[in-house]
């Protein structure tokens, strides 16, 4: 078990207030080679609006229960060296298809918020990794490089259903048709 701790202070998501530890819970994670691995994350709340945050180191994408280089190899390889099922594989690639278009409007609408150069391209993309050169390059580990300001950004996009795990009532049943 693994304790996760930032060492820099980064403002609430959702308002940039300020962040207060209240807790820690368990998450865990798949690595590449199929190993389970547990952490203990810490969680934050903040002192302006209290909504509560989860600290995530940059291995993980919320949300996924597998590691983030795990994710990017079944991206970028037809036949990637990680321990997942065929579903899991597909899985990944459609998210990652429908995904990468929000996220490389959400860095460009960051890099125009703070003021940072963006080349827009008129050529149109070959895959969908292309749109990322321009931001993390060619290096490994870019997935957490993409997902974190998106994250801290709070334009993390939820796709989990609340009726998928949660009981329906019966009064909420009698109103179906």
């Amino acid at each position: 078990m693994f304790f996760v701790r930032s060492a820099e202070v980064i403002p609430c998501p959702s308002c940039l207030g300020h962040l207060g530890v209240v807790g820690s819970r368990r998450r865990g994670y798949v690595q590449g080679s199929g190993h389970s691995v547990k952490l203990i994350i810490r969680r934050l709340r903040c002192k302006d609006c209290k909504k509560i945050h989860h600290e995530l180191p940059n291995i993980l994408v919320p949300y996924k229960r597998h590691e983030a280089a795990s994710i990017e190899q079944a991206v970028k390889e037809v036949n990637p060296a990680v321990a997942a099922d065929e579903s899991t594989l597909y899985r990944w690639r459609s998210w990652f298809k429908v995904w990468a278009v929000y996220a490389t409007r959400c860095l460009s609408a960051l890099a125009h918020r703070y003021g940072f150069p963006v080349e827009e391209s008129s050529i149109p993309t070959q895959s969908p990794l292309q749109p990322f050169g321009q931001w993390v390059g060619q290096a490994d580990k870019w997935l957490g490089q993409i997902v974190r300001p998106i994250a801290n950004a709070n334009l993390w996009v939820q796709t989990r259903s609340a009726f998928l795990s949660a009981v329906v009532p019966s009064t909420f049943m009698l109103a179906l048709p």
